[in-house]
């Protein structure tokens, strides 16, 4: 019969050094193993030697956006002074609960940033790279930028629901209407294509 689950926090002490030795996320003091991690405690014997106590956590720990790294997000909402973002990828690692960013009219591109139009940038339903720049409080989003060559709108639908091809950095044009929309177009590197 299967020894019920015992659940554990940080600090919790779990045995003496006598009745085991530590393994993963445990560590010792004072002649005593506590945990280090909350998770499940695991007792594994093997050939009459000491157990082996270790915790482990019951799912893997949730990945979030830290400075500096690229995210894939698709754009909910914008306005003229920023567009809102609900962050899916960190890398190539999809997130288990999206987060929200923000792009400000600034953070848009490099050059010429006085001139940056929302509107001419981003539309909501877009799928755009991005890098933190800034992370977020309880109040407030992750703070993105697109402003390099390989960052910006990657993804974009037109009016008529059709994906649109890029033809310049500024520009994706629909292949079936050949209406033109203005985009911030992220010039994609082969490492994030899908092969």
């Amino acid at each position: 019969m299967a020894s019920p689950v015992r659940y554990c926090i940080p600090g919790e002490r779990l045995c003496n050094l006598e009745e085991g030795s530590p393994g993963s996320g445990t560590y010792t003091r004072h002649g005593y193993i506590f945990s280090s991690l909350a998770g499940c405690l695991i007792k594994s014997s093997e050939n009459g030697a000491l157990p082996v106590i270790s915790v482990m956590r019951e799912t893997e720990s949730q990945l979030l956006p830290d400075v500096g790294a690229i995210v894939t997000c698709k754009v909910s909402s914008i306005n003229s002074r920023f567009a809102k973002v609900h962050i899916l990828y960190v890398g190539s690692t999809p997130l288990k609960n999206s987060f929200r960013g923000t792009i400000r009219k600034e953070d848009v591109r490099a050059t010429e940033k006085d001139k940056v139009e929302i509107y001419k940038s981003f539309r909501p339903g877009d799928i755009v790279l991005a890098k933190v720049i800034s992370l977020g409080d309880a109040q407030s989003n992750y703070l993105l930028t697109t402003a390099e060559n390989e960052l910006g709108v990657v993804v974009a639908h037109s009016e008529s629901g059709v994906q649109m091809v890029p033809i310049s950095w500024c520009e994706m044009q629909c292949p079936k209407t050949h209406t033109k929309e203005f985009r911030k177009v992220a010039r994609v590197q082969p490492e994030f294509l899908q092969t």
